[in-house]
Protein backbone atom coordinates (compact mmCIF):
# COMPACT_ATOMS: atom_id res chain seq x y z
CA UNK A 1 0.00 0.00 0.00
CA UNK A 2 1.05 3.26 -0.68
CA UNK A 3 -0.27 6.81 0.77
CA UNK A 4 -1.91 7.44 -2.57
CA UNK A 5 -4.33 4.45 -1.97
CA UNK A 6 -5.58 5.70 1.16
CA UNK A 7 -8.14 8.39 -0.40
CA UNK A 8 -5.49 11.59 0.49
CA UNK A 9 -5.39 14.77 -1.46
CA UNK A 10 -2.34 15.61 -3.86
CA UNK A 11 -1.95 18.78 -1.52
CA UNK A 12 -1.02 16.26 1.29
CA UNK A 13 0.42 13.73 -1.27
CA UNK A 14 3.16 16.25 -2.54
CA UNK A 15 4.04 17.17 1.34
CA UNK A 16 4.93 13.20 2.03
CA UNK A 17 7.40 13.16 -1.08
CA UNK A 18 9.27 16.36 -0.19
CA UNK A 19 9.19 14.84 3.34
CA UNK A 20 10.76 11.46 2.27
CA UNK A 21 7.95 9.23 3.17
CA UNK A 22 7.16 6.07 0.87
CA UNK A 23 4.99 3.91 2.34
CA UNK A 24 2.55 4.42 5.56
CA UNK A 25 3.06 2.58 8.50
CA UNK A 26 0.80 -0.01 9.98
CA UNK A 27 -1.05 2.39 11.73
CA UNK A 28 -1.35 4.90 9.73
CA UNK A 29 -2.69 2.26 6.36
CA UNK A 30 -5.01 0.91 9.25
CA UNK A 31 -6.14 4.19 10.99
CA UNK A 32 -5.92 6.77 7.67
CA UNK A 33 -9.48 5.49 5.97
CA UNK A 34 -11.11 5.05 9.28
CA UNK A 35 -10.69 8.89 10.23
CA UNK A 36 -11.83 9.89 6.76
CA UNK A 37 -15.20 8.05 6.96
CA UNK A 38 -15.52 9.91 10.21
CA UNK A 39 -15.60 6.92 12.02
CA UNK A 40 -14.74 7.82 16.29
CA UNK A 41 -10.98 5.70 16.86
CA UNK A 42 -9.68 4.24 19.83
CA UNK A 43 -5.95 2.93 18.71
CA UNK A 44 -3.49 1.46 20.77
CA UNK A 45 0.09 2.65 19.37
CA UNK A 46 3.34 3.80 20.47
CA UNK A 47 5.44 6.71 20.71
CA UNK A 48 7.89 6.37 16.88
CA UNK A 49 5.23 4.29 15.09
CA UNK A 50 3.58 6.62 12.68
CA UNK A 51 0.63 7.52 14.89
CA UNK A 52 0.85 11.11 14.82
CA UNK A 53 0.88 11.32 10.98
CA UNK A 54 -1.61 8.66 11.41
CA UNK A 55 -4.47 11.71 12.99
CA UNK A 56 -2.64 14.35 11.29
CA UNK A 57 -2.95 13.60 8.01
CA UNK A 58 -6.98 12.68 7.61
CA UNK A 59 -7.44 15.93 9.65
CA UNK A 60 -5.89 17.90 7.19
CA UNK A 61 -7.62 16.14 4.29
CA UNK A 62 -10.64 17.69 5.95
CA UNK A 63 -9.38 21.17 7.08
CA UNK A 64 -9.87 24.14 4.69
CA UNK A 65 -8.79 27.60 5.92
CA UNK A 66 -11.19 29.59 7.91
CA UNK A 67 -9.89 33.08 6.50
CA UNK A 68 -9.72 35.83 8.12
CA UNK A 69 -9.71 36.73 12.03
CA UNK A 70 -11.81 35.45 14.73
CA UNK A 71 -12.31 31.95 13.51
CA UNK A 72 -12.50 29.15 16.36
CA UNK A 73 -10.53 25.88 15.68
CA UNK A 74 -12.03 22.91 13.96
CA UNK A 75 -9.81 20.74 15.20
CA UNK A 76 -8.29 20.10 18.80
CA UNK A 77 -5.47 17.81 19.64
CA UNK A 78 -4.93 17.10 23.80
CA UNK A 79 -1.33 16.11 24.52
CA UNK A 80 0.21 15.27 27.76
CA UNK A 81 3.26 17.43 27.75
CA UNK A 82 4.62 20.84 25.95
CA UNK A 83 7.16 18.78 24.29
CA UNK A 84 4.75 16.76 22.55
CA UNK A 85 2.16 19.21 21.74
CA UNK A 86 5.52 21.05 19.70
CA UNK A 87 5.88 17.77 17.75
CA UNK A 88 2.86 17.10 17.05
CA UNK A 89 2.05 21.12 15.91
CA UNK A 90 5.15 20.57 13.72
CA UNK A 91 3.78 17.13 11.75
CA UNK A 92 0.58 19.36 11.03
CA UNK A 93 2.70 22.25 9.47
CA UNK A 94 5.15 19.95 7.81
CA UNK A 95 2.22 17.44 6.29
CA UNK A 96 0.37 20.37 5.44
CA UNK A 97 3.17 22.38 4.26
CA UNK A 98 1.29 23.42 0.38
CA UNK A 99 -2.32 23.94 1.97
CA UNK A 100 -4.03 26.40 3.65
CA UNK A 101 -4.17 25.03 7.24
CA UNK A 102 -3.00 27.11 10.12
CA UNK A 103 -1.95 25.80 13.53
CA UNK A 104 -1.31 26.89 16.89
CA UNK A 105 -0.06 25.57 19.75
CA UNK A 106 -1.23 26.68 23.50
CA UNK A 107 0.70 24.63 26.84
CA UNK A 108 1.97 26.18 29.87
CA UNK A 109 5.89 27.97 30.72
CA UNK A 110 5.20 30.54 28.43
CA UNK A 111 3.08 33.85 28.49
CA UNK A 112 0.14 33.50 27.37
CA UNK A 113 -0.22 36.96 25.32
CA UNK A 114 1.14 35.73 22.31
CA UNK A 115 -0.91 32.79 22.41
CA UNK A 116 -4.26 35.25 22.53
CA UNK A 117 -2.89 37.03 19.99
CA UNK A 118 -2.85 34.05 17.51
CA UNK A 119 -6.13 32.61 18.81
CA UNK A 120 -7.45 35.81 18.08
CA UNK A 121 -5.68 35.59 14.18
CA UNK A 122 -7.84 32.75 13.58
CA UNK A 123 -6.81 29.26 13.26
CA UNK A 124 -7.76 26.03 11.95
CA UNK A 125 -6.13 23.42 14.22
CA UNK A 126 -4.92 23.58 18.29
CA UNK A 127 -2.49 21.89 19.79
CA UNK A 128 -2.77 22.36 23.80
CA UNK A 129 -2.04 20.79 26.46
CA UNK A 130 -5.14 20.72 29.09
CA UNK A 131 -4.09 23.40 32.04
CA UNK A 132 -3.06 25.80 29.35
CA UNK A 133 -6.17 25.06 27.61
CA UNK A 134 -8.41 25.34 30.58
CA UNK A 135 -6.62 28.98 31.47
CA UNK A 136 -7.54 30.19 27.90
CA UNK A 137 -11.23 28.85 28.21
CA UNK A 138 -11.41 30.46 31.67
CA UNK A 139 -10.36 33.99 30.48
CA UNK A 140 -12.35 33.50 27.78
CA UNK A 141 -9.89 33.83 24.50
CA UNK A 142 -10.75 30.58 22.89
CA UNK A 143 -13.65 29.23 21.27
CA UNK A 144 -14.19 25.13 21.24
CA UNK A 145 -17.86 25.98 19.75
CA UNK A 146 -16.66 24.83 16.11
CA UNK A 147 -14.85 21.80 17.15
CA UNK A 148 -15.21 18.77 14.56
CA UNK A 149 -13.23 16.88 15.36
CA UNK A 150 -11.41 16.10 19.02
CA UNK A 151 -7.98 14.18 19.33
CA UNK A 152 -6.75 12.97 22.90
CA UNK A 153 -2.73 11.70 22.48
CA UNK A 154 -1.08 9.61 24.47
CA UNK A 155 -4.45 9.42 26.94
CA UNK A 156 -2.74 6.74 29.06
CA UNK A 157 0.21 9.09 30.27
CA UNK A 158 -2.83 11.89 30.36
CA UNK A 159 -4.66 9.51 32.86
CA UNK A 160 -1.47 8.64 34.68
CA UNK A 161 -0.78 12.57 35.48
CA UNK A 162 -4.33 13.33 36.58
CA UNK A 163 -5.95 15.13 34.19
CA UNK A 164 -8.52 13.10 33.89
CA UNK A 165 -11.26 16.69 35.42
CA UNK A 166 -9.57 18.79 33.23
CA UNK A 167 -10.43 16.52 29.76
CA UNK A 168 -13.82 16.55 31.41
CA UNK A 169 -14.73 20.09 32.08
CA UNK A 170 -12.99 20.72 28.30
CA UNK A 171 -15.16 17.98 26.31
CA UNK A 172 -18.47 19.73 28.04
CA UNK A 173 -17.78 22.46 26.17
CA UNK A 174 -17.32 21.03 22.52
CA UNK A 175 -20.13 20.37 20.31
CA UNK A 176 -21.95 17.12 20.93
CA UNK A 177 -21.73 15.79 17.51
CA UNK A 178 -17.85 15.54 16.44
CA UNK A 179 -15.36 12.61 15.57
CA UNK A 180 -13.55 12.13 18.69
CA UNK A 181 -10.38 9.92 18.42
CA UNK A 182 -8.36 8.30 21.26
CA UNK A 183 -4.70 7.18 20.80
CA UNK A 184 -3.02 5.37 24.19
CA UNK A 185 0.17 3.08 23.95
CA UNK A 186 -2.08 0.67 25.84
CA UNK A 187 -5.90 -0.12 25.68
CA UNK A 188 -6.07 -0.23 29.82
CA UNK A 189 -9.43 -0.96 31.58
CA UNK A 190 -8.81 3.07 32.80
CA UNK A 191 -8.26 4.03 29.12
CA UNK A 192 -11.15 1.82 27.86
CA UNK A 193 -13.70 3.82 30.78
CA UNK A 194 -12.40 7.14 29.13
CA UNK A 195 -12.80 5.77 25.74
CA UNK A 196 -16.51 4.64 26.47
CA UNK A 197 -17.51 8.24 27.84
CA UNK A 198 -15.89 10.44 24.88
CA UNK A 199 -16.11 7.68 21.97
CA UNK A 200 -19.25 6.93 20.03
CA UNK A 201 -19.45 3.01 18.41
CA UNK A 202 -15.61 3.34 17.82
CA UNK A 203 -13.26 0.95 15.38
CA UNK A 204 -10.53 0.19 17.00
CA UNK A 205 -7.13 -0.47 15.56
CA UNK A 206 -4.09 -2.48 18.03
CA UNK A 207 -0.89 -2.71 16.48
CA UNK A 208 1.20 -1.43 19.57
CA UNK A 209 0.76 -4.33 22.10
CA UNK A 210 2.00 -2.90 25.85
CA UNK A 211 3.93 -5.99 26.24
CA UNK A 212 6.39 -5.75 22.74
CA UNK A 213 9.38 -3.76 22.17
CA UNK A 214 11.47 -2.75 19.34
CA UNK A 215 13.46 -5.70 18.08
CA UNK A 216 15.86 -3.16 16.64
CA UNK A 217 16.92 -2.59 20.57
CA UNK A 218 19.39 -4.17 22.18
CA UNK A 219 18.06 -4.94 26.01
CA UNK A 220 20.46 -5.43 29.24
CA UNK A 221 20.83 -4.92 33.24
CA UNK A 222 23.66 -4.01 35.06
CA UNK A 223 23.48 -4.84 38.87
CA UNK A 224 25.10 -2.56 40.73
CA UNK A 225 24.82 -0.58 44.23
CA UNK A 226 23.22 2.22 44.39
CA UNK A 227 26.38 4.12 45.98
CA UNK A 228 28.13 3.13 42.60
CA UNK A 229 25.44 3.87 40.09
CA UNK A 230 26.68 7.38 38.84
CA UNK A 231 30.27 6.12 39.16
CA UNK A 232 29.20 2.89 36.63
CA UNK A 233 27.51 5.84 34.55
CA UNK A 234 30.61 7.76 33.85
CA UNK A 235 32.09 5.02 32.95
CA UNK A 236 29.87 3.63 30.47
CA UNK A 237 29.92 7.10 28.84
CA UNK A 238 33.69 7.61 28.89
CA UNK A 239 35.27 3.93 29.19
CA UNK A 240 31.85 1.85 28.19
CA UNK A 241 31.57 -1.60 28.34
CA UNK A 242 34.14 -2.91 25.97
CA UNK A 243 32.06 -1.77 22.88
CA UNK A 244 33.42 1.40 22.91
CA UNK A 245 31.79 4.48 24.61
CA UNK A 246 28.06 5.44 24.69
CA UNK A 247 27.05 7.69 22.24
CA UNK A 248 24.17 10.12 22.26
CA UNK A 249 22.78 8.86 25.53
CA UNK A 250 18.85 9.36 27.13
CA UNK A 251 19.61 8.71 31.15
CA UNK A 252 16.06 8.67 32.47
CA UNK A 253 15.99 9.54 36.48
CA UNK A 254 12.72 9.41 38.56
CA UNK A 255 12.82 12.77 40.68
CA UNK A 256 13.04 16.15 39.06
CA UNK A 257 15.68 16.71 41.62
CA UNK A 258 17.47 13.66 40.56
CA UNK A 259 18.12 14.76 36.73
CA UNK A 260 19.10 18.15 37.45
CA UNK A 261 21.99 16.87 39.83
CA UNK A 262 23.25 14.14 37.81
CA UNK A 263 23.48 16.35 34.86
CA UNK A 264 24.92 18.87 36.71
CA UNK A 265 27.66 16.17 38.01
CA UNK A 266 28.22 14.62 34.68
CA UNK A 267 29.08 17.52 33.43
CA UNK A 268 31.84 18.08 36.16
CA UNK A 269 33.29 15.03 35.53
CA UNK A 270 33.84 16.27 32.01
CA UNK A 271 30.55 14.33 30.16
CA UNK A 272 28.68 17.41 28.34
CA UNK A 273 25.13 16.78 29.73
CA UNK A 274 22.00 18.65 30.22
CA UNK A 275 18.63 17.85 32.19
CA UNK A 276 14.78 18.38 31.31
CA UNK A 277 12.39 18.23 33.26
CA UNK A 278 9.05 19.67 34.37
CA UNK A 279 10.46 22.73 36.46
CA UNK A 280 12.21 23.91 33.95
CA UNK A 281 10.97 26.49 31.65
CA UNK A 282 9.87 26.00 27.87
CA UNK A 283 12.50 27.77 26.53
CA UNK A 284 15.02 25.91 28.51
CA UNK A 285 13.43 22.67 27.57
CA UNK A 286 13.67 23.63 23.89
CA UNK A 287 17.24 24.66 24.14
CA UNK A 288 18.34 21.81 25.81
CA UNK A 289 16.57 19.66 23.43
CA UNK A 290 18.54 21.67 21.11
CA UNK A 291 21.58 21.53 22.04
CA UNK A 292 20.92 17.29 22.07
CA UNK A 293 19.91 17.09 18.79
CA UNK A 294 22.93 19.22 17.36
CA UNK A 295 25.38 17.35 19.73
CA UNK A 296 26.35 20.05 21.82
CA UNK A 297 25.73 17.61 24.97
CA UNK A 298 26.00 13.61 24.36
CA UNK A 299 23.79 13.01 27.37
CA UNK A 300 20.15 14.69 27.99
CA UNK A 301 18.90 13.50 31.17
CA UNK A 302 14.90 13.46 31.68
CA UNK A 303 11.96 12.17 34.06
CA UNK A 304 9.47 10.52 31.92
CA UNK A 305 7.08 13.00 32.34
CA UNK A 306 9.58 15.55 30.51
CA UNK A 307 10.77 12.92 27.79
CA UNK A 308 7.51 11.93 26.41
CA UNK A 309 7.63 14.27 23.17
CA UNK A 310 11.42 13.82 23.01
CA UNK A 311 12.01 12.65 18.94
CA UNK A 312 15.58 13.04 18.30
CA UNK A 313 17.04 11.28 15.39
CA UNK A 314 20.18 9.07 16.49
CA UNK A 315 19.92 8.52 20.29
CA UNK A 316 22.05 5.09 20.33
CA UNK A 317 22.03 4.64 24.12
CA UNK A 318 19.29 4.82 26.87
CA UNK A 319 20.23 4.55 30.30
CA UNK A 320 17.57 3.99 32.93
CA UNK A 321 20.14 5.04 36.09
CA UNK A 322 16.44 4.52 37.99
CA UNK A 323 13.88 1.78 37.04
CA UNK A 324 10.69 3.39 36.30
CA UNK A 325 7.80 2.91 39.28
CA UNK A 326 5.46 1.49 36.58
CA UNK A 327 6.66 -1.23 33.83
CA UNK A 328 4.80 0.10 30.92
CA UNK A 329 7.07 3.43 31.12
CA UNK A 330 10.04 1.01 30.58
CA UNK A 331 8.32 0.23 27.27
CA UNK A 332 7.70 4.26 26.72
CA UNK A 333 11.75 5.02 27.45
CA UNK A 334 13.58 2.20 25.66
CA UNK A 335 11.17 3.41 22.52
CA UNK A 336 13.81 6.79 22.26
CA UNK A 337 16.46 4.81 20.50
CA UNK A 338 15.99 2.01 18.44
CA UNK A 339 13.58 4.07 15.72
CA UNK A 340 12.93 3.92 12.30
CA UNK A 341 14.28 0.81 11.98
CA UNK A 342 18.03 2.10 13.88
CA UNK A 343 19.55 -0.44 15.96
CA UNK A 344 19.74 1.39 19.96
CA UNK A 345 21.03 -0.16 23.00
CA UNK A 346 18.60 -0.18 26.26
CA UNK A 347 20.94 -0.37 29.50
CA UNK A 348 19.10 -0.29 32.95
CA UNK A 349 21.34 0.09 36.00
CA UNK A 350 19.32 -2.15 38.41
CA UNK A 351 20.41 -1.77 42.59
CA UNK A 352 18.89 -3.97 44.82
CA UNK A 353 15.98 -2.31 45.93
CA UNK A 354 14.91 -2.19 42.35
CA UNK A 355 14.76 -6.05 42.00
CA UNK A 356 10.97 -5.73 42.15
CA UNK A 357 10.80 -3.56 39.33
CA UNK A 358 12.98 -5.35 37.65
CA UNK A 359 10.76 -8.43 37.62
CA UNK A 360 7.52 -6.52 36.76
CA UNK A 361 9.70 -5.20 33.93
CA UNK A 362 10.14 -8.86 32.93
CA UNK A 363 6.78 -9.89 33.82
CA UNK A 364 5.29 -7.59 31.43
CA UNK A 365 7.82 -8.30 28.56
CA UNK A 366 7.55 -12.39 29.09
CA UNK A 367 11.24 -12.60 28.97
CA UNK A 368 14.11 -12.91 30.79
CA UNK A 369 16.67 -9.77 30.56
CA UNK A 370 20.16 -10.06 29.39
CA UNK A 371 22.15 -9.42 32.68
CA UNK A 372 26.04 -8.59 32.11
CA UNK A 373 28.64 -7.61 34.04
CA UNK A 374 31.33 -4.91 34.21
CA UNK A 375 34.68 -5.86 36.64
CA UNK A 376 34.78 -3.52 38.86
CA UNK A 377 31.58 -2.10 39.05
CA UNK A 378 28.58 -4.55 39.23
CA UNK A 379 27.39 -7.29 41.44
CA UNK A 380 26.29 -10.81 40.69
CA UNK A 381 22.94 -11.08 39.37
CA UNK A 382 20.55 -11.94 42.36
CA UNK A 383 20.43 -16.08 41.39
CA UNK A 384 24.24 -15.88 41.49
CA UNK A 385 24.52 -14.20 45.11
CA UNK A 386 24.45 -16.07 48.23
CA UNK A 387 20.11 -17.13 48.49
CA UNK A 388 20.25 -18.32 52.03
CA UNK A 389 17.05 -17.33 54.09
CA UNK A 390 17.50 -14.44 56.38
CA UNK A 391 16.10 -14.03 59.99
CA UNK A 392 12.56 -13.24 59.80
CA UNK A 393 12.33 -10.79 62.46
CA UNK A 394 15.64 -8.47 63.25
CA UNK A 395 16.38 -5.96 65.70
CA UNK A 396 15.56 -2.18 66.48
CA UNK A 397 12.00 -2.58 65.27
CA UNK A 398 10.44 -0.92 68.85
CA UNK A 399 9.75 1.89 69.22
CA UNK A 400 12.24 4.43 70.32
CA UNK A 401 15.50 2.49 68.72
CA UNK A 402 18.66 3.84 67.83
CA UNK A 403 17.85 3.93 63.87
CA UNK A 404 15.55 7.20 64.30
CA UNK A 405 12.90 5.13 62.48
CA UNK A 406 10.44 5.07 66.34
CA UNK A 407 9.00 1.15 65.96
CA UNK A 408 8.65 1.60 61.84
CA UNK A 409 12.43 0.30 61.32
CA UNK A 410 13.00 -0.65 57.46
CA UNK A 411 13.29 -4.40 58.16
CA UNK A 412 10.25 -4.41 59.78
CA UNK A 413 7.48 -6.90 58.08
CA UNK A 414 4.72 -5.32 56.13
CA UNK A 415 2.01 -7.60 53.99
CA UNK A 416 3.20 -8.33 50.47
CA UNK A 417 6.96 -6.30 51.57
CA UNK A 418 9.08 -8.95 52.31
CA UNK A 419 10.87 -8.90 49.20
CA UNK A 420 11.25 -5.15 48.80
CA UNK A 421 12.80 -4.76 52.42
CA UNK A 422 15.20 -8.01 52.50
CA UNK A 423 16.11 -7.49 49.12
CA UNK A 424 17.52 -3.91 50.31
CA UNK A 425 21.37 -3.47 50.97
CA UNK A 426 22.02 -3.29 54.60
CA UNK A 427 24.87 -0.65 53.50
CA UNK A 428 22.39 1.71 52.58
CA UNK A 429 21.16 2.16 56.41
CA UNK A 430 23.59 0.70 58.61
CA UNK A 431 22.40 2.65 61.81
CA UNK A 432 24.99 3.41 64.73
CA UNK A 433 24.05 0.10 65.86
CA UNK A 434 25.99 -2.22 63.20
CA UNK A 435 28.74 1.04 63.23
CA UNK A 436 29.73 0.02 66.90
CA UNK A 437 30.02 -3.99 65.92
CA UNK A 438 32.35 -2.69 62.94
CA UNK A 439 34.83 -0.61 64.64
CA UNK A 440 34.80 -2.91 67.91
CA UNK A 441 38.22 -4.00 68.77
CA UNK A 442 38.92 -7.69 68.82
CA UNK A 443 39.32 -8.99 72.44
Amino acid sequence: MNFSELGLPEVLLRAITKLGHEQPTEVQGLAIPLILEQHDLLAAAQTGTGKTGAFALPILARMRSCGPKGCAPRALIMTPTRELATQVAGSFRDYGQFASVRTETVFGGVAMVPQIKALRRGIDVLVATPGRLLDHVTQRTVDLSRVEILVLDEADRMLDMGFLPPIRRITELLPKTRQSLLFSATFSPEVRKLAAGLLSSPREVDVAPRTVTADTVAQRVLHVTRERKRDLLLHLLTEGDGNGALGRTLVFARTRFGAERLAEQLDRDGVAATAIHGNKSQSQRLRALEHFRRGKVRALVATDVAARGIDVSGISHVVNFELPKAAEDYVHRIGRTGRAGASGIAVSLVSGDERGQLKDIERLLGRRLETTEIEGFTTAAPSQQDSRPRPAHRRHNGPGNRNGHGGYGRDRQQPGSRERFHDAPRAQHPGKAAKRVVNQKPR
